[in-house]
């Protein structure tokens, strides 16, 4: 729990409205499960973060930064420490020629829509990923051939003694999946983009195009975290799962989904546990059938038994 000095303190830095106890984590996740984390702070600008940042890394109060939940797995436990959740308040975009500078709390959806309108070329790709510009940052996010990787030049963050720094794209050390501030007490708080002049019918026409791939592809219509699996050197997740009998397994709610077969899904009043059991089942029966291990891109908050 949280010591009632350390919320007096958080009160010393931002408004208490903005400070929630015991919240639920499923309201804040896009698998719609998750217990209460002691504490979560909504964040308005980068000026609280690196107060707030500081402060617990001084208290050794443990903490996690959360986006939109896209990617992310709260056990039903929930999460002892603080949450930062830097979403709506700090989600700014603005235009400067062929580049995009957008807050940590952008939805990269909505950065692409920006660029479309602009008529800037190159984060099509972004168009259907339900997460954050800062989530997607860290990990690189990416689909249909297109990652951050490609578009991204410099990347601002706050480290843990309150100090803003600027990482351009090789210091990213981007890879799959992969950046450096996996490895790093850093927190994003914006983002510039480099795009190229396009046509913004034709640039439409292209999001347009790879929506209609998701809707026939990916099941949209239930609570997930997007590809529960990274792909693994010369396979597809799905393929093997599929290949493994695991199409529709079912653990109480969680089911990976007849669809897709990379896709854990929530199917109605699913449990954190229910999804672990069968990302766990569909681990141990690929392994066993195909001796490939796959790694979850989902990332784990809280404790699983």
């Amino acid at each position: 729990m949280i010591s009632g000095a350390v919320i007096e303190a958080l009160k010393g830095f931002i408004p208490a409205e903005d400070i929630h106890l015991e919240e639920p984590m499923k309201n804040h996740t896009t698998f719609r499960v998750g217990g209460p984390a002691d504490c979560l702070v909504t964040l308005e600008n980068e000026e609280q973060l690196k107060k707030i940042q500081h402060y617990l890394y001084l208290v050794g109060v443990p903490f996690v930064v959360l986006g939109n939940g896209s990617n992310v797995l709260v056990s039903d436990d929930g999460y002892r420490g603080v949450v930062l959740q830097i979403g709506s308040k700090m989600s700014d975009i603005r235009v400067e020629g062929n580049r995009i500078i957008a807050q940590a709390g952008a939805l990269l959806s909505k950065v692409a829509h920006v660029a479309q309108e602009h008529g800037l070329t190159g984060m099509e790709f972004a168009s259907g990923i339900p997460g954050t510009v800062g989530g997607g940052v860290v990990m690189n996010a990416g689909a249909y051939g297109g990652e951050m990787r490609q578009v991204v030049t410099k990347v601002n963050v706050v480290n843990q003694s309150g100090e803003i720094m600027e990482l351009d794209n090789s210091t990213m050390e981007f890879g799959y999946r992969y950046s450096t501030i996996k490895n790093q007490p850093f927190v994003v708080t914006e983002v510039t983009f480099s795009l190229k002049q396009g046509a913004c019918d034709e640039i439409k026409a292209t999001m347009d195009e790879l929506a209609q791939k998701r809707r026939e592809k990916q099941p949209l219509e239930f609570p997930s975290a997007g590809s529960t699996f990274k792909r693994p050197d010369g396979y597809f997740a799905g393929e093997l799962i599929m290949n493994a009998g695991l199409r529709g397994f079912r653990v109480g709610g969680a089911q990976v989904s007849e669809k897709h077969c990379g896709f854990v899904i929530n199917i109605g009043s699913a449990t954190a546990m229910d999804i672990m059991d069968v990302i766990r089942e569909v681990q141990d029966r690929v392994k066993d059938k195909f001796g490939v291990t796959l790694e979850p891109e989902v990332v784990f908050l809280g404790k699983f038994s």
